[in-house]
């Protein structure tokens, strides 16, 4: 401002130079404190006083980050921000999904300074710039002069030209900042400047996937230098997902040695478990997710849970390809709309082709997350908690042979469908499963396969809302039977009540499902009810009243002693847990930790005792 000179008094060291006088040599924090004392000694210290200011320090070195004057090279960065903005202004191109990230972008590009593009490393690409050493005595000082060129030779041929031909040169030993390198890449991996059959073919792109924290860094620079040297921007859309941080929310780094070592999840879960967590988890785009992780032990529920949905995945193939006889889905064929389909190969193929429709939708949208818990969902609901189980009794030595062949073909067709759609997310085991189904050996891959398409024709949603009355009555019905303590072996009689003729209709419909999945025997649908039904347990789904006569079923006198004597178990549990609570010496000496699992303890001792006398209430 004052047009002073700069004067550097620090070495590269931290050690002050010969412009510092008598502090020449002391390391920067000893000369501070030198400093105040001679200044003290020399009677012009005013006063010395606290105060707070924002230091910086290194994450790697862990020193505060200050200032040092030197020399650096730049690149003049507004002809490269301006072609960027024009792209974006004018063709919205590239286009950022979610959109919100295209603000961050242009924000960036309005406020760039030029570019400071060398850095002090041992490797990298090193700075296109040549010294004239013979003009300062064979060293490079502040007032060397240089030559920039593409290659030594043209160097060496611009300064023979200006200082003659005994000039001697160095070249600078700065390399180019990162993501100077990396800005190129788009490019310059496909054999640029050359125009080569790569670069024709495969420039510019489609997509670039990244995260939002080098938006600046690296997407920016790409289309900066695309820009400039291709006049085209590298890619048509740039897919901004999520960071995976560690269990205290921090994102990882080596520099705070906070980094999850994926191969030890790998090695205890699996890599399909490890992949899907980390796909499933990101609800939506650019949304940062918390890997749930306990350092101590190498454990991580989230990752527990993926693979427990592959064990559930491949016992329900196996189950499958045991009820095939040896047939695979191409010797089988399709299940046939007109050959024979029952109600719920109909509801299980409206399911899976809603499934199908649903995951293209989101891969088609970048909604890998979505995608993949519909298709967790699906798998593991509809087709192994229901269909499967729907089916059982079809598949019998003794049953129909046109309705276990329809039941085969069925199973089949989905199964087949499940591993293709879920091979994205999980391509090992479903590759394995794959082949063992469809006995190709090594000769096709799953991978190689078309992804599946919905046919609209079979998606039934009057059918998928009766079956979701079906399968509440059921759920219902069975947690009756356990309220009453009913023995799995033992059938019982259910009275399904209903005023809405739709509903009974769907309940008959589908009483053979009811009838086979909670044991039975003696089903009654109907408009009313008796008004003498006996002892009885009741439950509602919807507006449709379910009881369970317990005549004969249920020895009412030994259930009630038996809840009676649960309940004074608890109680006595809450008796005991509450003392220690109002003991004052306890809360006072225990660890929070341990009088909040007694509070737990006592909470939940409590709302059993709350269950159990509203049981005793029925019998």
């Amino acid at each position: 401002r004052h047009n002073l000179p700069f004067i550097n008094i620090m070495n590269k060291d931290g050690t002050l130079n010969e412009n510092a006088g008598e502090f020449q040599g002391q390391d920067r924090f000893v000369a501070r404190k030198n400093v105040v004392q001679r200044l003290e000694t020399d009677g012009v210290l005013v006063k010395i006083e606290d105060y707070k200011h924002t230091v910086p320090y290194s994450e790697r070195g862990k020193v505060p980050v200050e200032p040092l004057i030197s020399t650096q090279w730049f690149v003049k960065i507004d002809p490269l921000s301006q072609r960027a903005l024009e792209a974006l202004d004018q063709s919205n191109s590239p286009v950022f999904v979610p959109d919100r990230w295209t603000k961050v972008y242009r924000d960036w590009l309005v406020k760039l300074k030029d570019w400071c593009i060398s850095r002090q490393l041992w490797w990298g690409h090193q700075i296109p710039a040549w010294y004239a050493v013979s003009e300062t005595q064979g060293e490079i000082t502040d007032t060397t002069p240089f030559i920039v060129a593409k290659n030594e030779a043209e160097a060496k041929e611009k300064a023979t030209a200006k200082f003659g031909n005994d000039v001697e040169l160095a070249r600078d030993p700065d390399v180019l900042d990162t993501w100077f390198s990396s800005g190129l890449w788009p490019f310059s991996t496909l054999g640029w400047p050359d125009e080569t059959k790569d670069l024709e073919f495969y420039y510019p792109t489609t997509t670039l996937v990244t995260g939002f924290d080098i938006i600046f860094f690296w997407v920016a620079r790409m289309t900066m230098m695309a820009g400039h040297f291709t006049e085209k921007m590298p890619f048509d859309t740039v897919y901004i997902h999520g960071l995976v941080l560690d269990e205290n929310g921090q994102k990882m780094s080596k520099s705070k040695n906070n980094g999850i070592d994926p191969l030890l999840l790998i090695g205890k879960y699996g890599t399909d478990a490890l992949r899907y967590t980390l796909v499933k988890e990101v609800v939506g785009a650019g949304q940062n997710i918390r890997m749930e992780y306990d350092r101590k032990t190498d454990e991580s529920k989230s990752v527990e849970a993926s693979r427990n949905f592959t064990n559930k995945l491949w016992n329900a193939a196996r189950f499958v390809m045991m009820n095939l006889e040896g047939q695979t889905p191409q010797q089988l064929g399709s299940p046939a709309v007109e050959g024979g389909l029952e109600l719920c190969d109909r509801w299980i193929l409206s399911r899976y082709n809603q499934v199908v429709q649903q995951s293209r939708n989101c891969l088609e949208n970048y909604g890998l997350g979505e995608a993949a818990k519909g298709l967790y969902e699906f798998i593991w609901g509809d087709f192994c908690d229901w269909y499967i189980e729907l089916v059982k009794s079809r598949l019998q030595q003794d049953a129909e042979p046109n309705s276990k062949k329809v039941a085969q073909q069925t199973f089949a067709f989905v199964l087949e469908g499940i591993l293709k759609l879920l091979h994205p997310f999980m391509p090992h085991i479903t590759e394995e499963i794959w082949h063992t189904l469809t006995q190709t050996g090594d000769e096709r891959c799953l991978a190689l396969q078309a992804y599946p398409e919905a046919d609209s024709s079979l998606i039934d949603a009057d059918l998928e809302q009766q079956f979701e009355l079906l399968f509440g009555t059921i759920r219902t019905v069975r947690n009756l039977r356990a309220d009453a303590d009913i023995k799995p072996s033992v059938k019982v009689t259910a009275i399904l009540q209903s005023e809405s003729e739709k509903e009974r209709q769907i309940i008959s419909d589908g009483g053979v499902y009811i009838q086979d999945l909670a044991k039975v025997e003696n089903l009654t649908v109907t408009a009313s009810l008796d008004a003498d039904l006996g002892q009885t347990i009741a439950g509602v789904v919807g507006t449709v009243q379910v009881l369970i006569p317990l005549a004969g079923v249920v020895d009412l006198a030994a259930l009630r002693a038996k809840l009676e004597k649960k309940l004074s178990k608890v109680e006595a549990e809450i008796k005991h847990t509450a003392a220690r609570l109002t003991n004052q010496k306890f809360v006072d000496k225990a660890t929070p930790d341990v009088v909040q699992g007694a509070r737990d303890a006592l909470a939940e001792a409590q709302k059993q005792a709350e269950i159990l006398r509203d049981r005793l209430k029925v019998f």
